[in-house]
């Protein structure tokens, strides 16, 4: 949406009515740059002699004294995002995922009584680094009667925790047949 000071702006830099102004920026998204280069499509407004460019926005100096030219939407749409953006998306990502995994837990229980308990930031870093050593201590696990269970507000409306409850009851039915073929 437009707001009244970019419509009276563009009406002063482009030189047409109000409406006109109000439509083109509504066009546009509220992009001033858009705006002006649709009032030209139009032929509303005529385009520089010299090949130069509107401007819509004061120059600004820095502190070192070199002017700042502002990055617009339609420069992000010509040549991409930058990489500094991209970056910053990326570790906002990154924040999110292990904000996430530190609420969510990994509980080892034995004899219906907690053993361990553990964020699922470190579990996955751990299967990550150290994959050859966690997984069968896991497996190991299981037949040494410990349980796995997830707790979190994510975790516990899934499934998961029936696949692992199934997993450990599948490890003590292989108990079983071992210790009966070994009394026959």
């Amino acid at each position: 949406m437009s707001t009244m000071e970019q419509v009276e702006k563009l009406k002063e830099k482009a030189n047409v009515t109000y409406e006109e102004a109000k439509i083109a920026l509504e066009v546009s998204s509220g992009d001033m740059l858009d705006a002006i280069i649709f009032l030209e499509k139009q032929g509303k407004v005529k385009a520089p002699d010299n090949g130069g460019s509107f401007t819509t926005t004061s120059d600004e100096t820095s502190e070192s004294g070199n002017k700042e030219k502002p990055r617009t939407k339609a420069k992000e749409k010509q040549y991409g995002e930058s990489f500094g953006s991209m970056m910053g998306r990326f570790f906002r990502w990154c924040g999110r995922v292990i904000a996430k995994g530190n609420v969510h837990m990994l509980e080892v229980r034995r004899n219906d009584e907690i053993f361990m308990t553990l964020p699922l930031t470190a579990v996955v870093l751990l299967l990550l680094f150290v994959f050859w050593i966690i997984v069968p201590l896991l497996v190991v696990g299981l037949f040494f009667g410990c349980r796995y269970y997830f707790r979190g507000p994510d975790l516990e409306k899934t499934g998961v925790n029936k696949v692992m409850g199934a997993a450990a009851d599948a490890a003590e039915g292989f108990k079983k047949d071992i210790k009966e073929s070994d009394n026959q």
